[in-house]
């Protein structure tokens, strides 16, 4: 079944980037000239998806402006010439962009269970604005969805880490002797240590799920930190349904944190052919 729907969650405060974001929407936050929030979208339409859904919190109505045709600039724009920006500002003028509000955060699988309503029947994809791809060959999500058009199950997007990191997520536990690059779960370890760590395959904002996942999600007790999980709904999921994970071979970066967000902007700029030299020029000026 063809996965046509996108879900992003979009609420959080932005707490690792105050004092910012006690005004401005991480998701705005910009790698170079672009919101952070438009490279997960042009992924999400890249990858063959035509209906997004932003999962916003009442403050952050901004977001969607970013997406809204602006007739006052446009009108400015034609007035000067301007084409190329004219173009640049159009661009997302034709892209439905659903939304709805959460008012409470109450973790990321109370985010999702927002999505019912857009979701149906449809199994879909959900991609979390903190974690950022280059993909250059296809876009990471396009990945999953071609692993869920194999298998018609749950999909975890995952990376590879080191020992040392496996600390720092939840790793995925593989069903024992699987060749991969798929490999069937029989469950998930939270930030497990080095020497207990069932893999060093670590969730990295990436997922295809099947509908059924709300049915889990409605029901779902609090977990860590009085949240409802969206791990943990898809783990009593697999009463129903498979979980598979697979290691995406787009580069991922974690923007939600301040070293992360420095290296997109970064290795975003080196790859464009009008700002290549200017970044390697001040690397070069700043390297001693």
């Amino acid at each position: 079944m063809k996965i046509k729907k996108a879900v992003i969650p979009a609420a959080g405060f932005g707490t690792r980037f105050l004092p910012i974001t006690k005004v401005m929407s991480k998701e705005l936050l910009p790698i170079i000239d672009r919101p952070a929030i438009e490279y997960v979208v042009k992924e999400a339409i890249d990858a063959g998806i035509c209906e997004i859904l932003l999962i916003i919190s009442p403050h952050k109505k901004e977001v969607l402006d970013y997406f809204k045709a602006n007739k006052i600039l446009e009108e400015f724009l034609i007035e000067k010439n301007n084409t190329e920006g004219l173009k640049l500002i159009r661009e997302y003028n034709d892209i439905k962009i659903n939304y709805v509000i959460q008012y409470e955060q109450l973790g990321l699988g109370h985010a999702v269970l927002h999505a019912k309503d857009f979701v149906g029947e449809e199994p879909f994809a959900v991609l979390l604005g903190d974690d950022l791809f280059y993909g250059e060959n296809k876009p990471a999500i396009k990945e999953l969805i071609e692993v869920f058009s194999q298998y018609d199950s749950h999909i975890l997007g995952t990376m590879t880490v080191s020992d040392e990191e496996t600390i720092k997520y939840g790793i995925a536990d593989p069903i024992l002797n699987q060749k991969g690059p798929v490999y069937e779960l029989k469950g998930f370890v939270e930030k497990p240590k080095p020497e207990v760590a069932p893999s060093r395959s670590a969730a990295c904002g990436r997922y295809i799920l099947k509908p059924i996942i709300f049915k889990y999600l409605e029901t779902q007790t609090r977990g860590v930190g009085g949240e409802i999980q969206l791990t943990d709904a898809i783990l009593n999921s697999t009463k129903e349904t498979k979980l598979y994970s697979y290691d995406i071979k787009a580069k991922r970066y974690d923007i939600g944190s301040k070293d992360g967000y420095l290296k997109a902007i970064v290795e975003f700029a080196l790859r464009r052919d009008d700002l290549r030299d200017k970044m390697l020029k001040i690397i070069d000026e700043n390297s001693n």
